[in-house]
């Protein structure tokens, strides 16, 4: 049988990963999993690198699925976290949120997904319809957008390594 993955982090120095550690192993145990624990301790804004290892092993379907605590343990923004359950999904592996409840290798969780899905989508579209919107009246207002012109223009540029697109053939 293979393996589950269970993932905790906490976010600051401060924090400790036992409540979600105990937590999941009972989960695990009463499902009867074989399980790994990966403990994220020393993540940062950017770089969680127990993570990107988990998800390369996954991707290699090394684990059978990952067991998380809730879903802001897994992913920093709903973009992130739909791109890679998607893509887990889509190669066998399963994803499972304790606090949220949410196995999505069932028909339910499907449909979660889905929703989660839909929102994630809803939530990009008006960050861009704002952003156009603001540029818009900034624009109607009068000012000019974009760098001012000859601002950086002086400084020389490299050329070296890069080839005209118009005479590059291929």
């Amino acid at each position: 049988m293979k393996q589950w993955a269970i993932y905790i982090r906490v976010s600051t120095d401060e924090q400790h990963t036992e409540n979600q550690k105990l937590l999941l192993t009972q989960y695990a145990d009463r499902l009867n999993y074989s399980y790994t624990v990966i403990n994220e301790v020393q993540s940062t804004r950017k770089t969680r690198p127990l993570k990107q290892q988990l998800l390369n092993d996954l991707r290699k379907k090394k684990y059978k699925g990952v067991i998380v605590y809730k879903f802001d343990r897994w992913a920093r923004s709903s973009r992130e976290l739909i791109v890679e359950i998607e893509e887990l999904l889509s190669k066998g592996v399963q994803f499972v949120s304790y606090s949220e409840n949410i196995d999505f290798s069932t028909a339910i969780g499907k449909l979660q997904f889905n929703i989660l899905s839909a929102f994630a989508e809803f939530e990009r579209d008006l960050i861009s319809q704002r952003t156009k919107e603001g540029l818009r009246r900034t624009k109607a207002a009068g000012t000019v957008l974009g760098r001012r012109k000859g601002s950086k223009d002086k400084k020389k540029r490299k050329t070296l390594g890069y080839y005209n697109n118009k005479n590059a053939t291929h």
